[in-house]
């Protein structure tokens, strides 16, 4: 019983990621629509930029990048 609430635990977390991540990239697309033209190019530059600082910031360097 204790690997069922395990992995129900996990599984719910993993759910609710993609959740929140299905959301964001909804928003992204919908602000493309209105203030871009629907042009993906400057929010992709935006994203890359956005998640590199988020991967820096914290500790001040990318190590994070080297276990991809």
């Amino acid at each position: 019983m204790k690997i069922v609430k395990y992995f129900a635990q996990n599984l719910s977390i993993v759910i609710g990621l993609v959740l929140i991540w299905r959301g964001v990239w909804y928003l992204l697309d919908s602000v493309d629509s209105l203030f871009l033209g629907g042009s993906h190019l400057w929010t992709a530059f935006g994203g890359i930029i956005a998640g590199l600082l988020v991967l820096y910031l914290p500790d001040k360097n990318l190590d994070e990048i080297k276990k991809l």
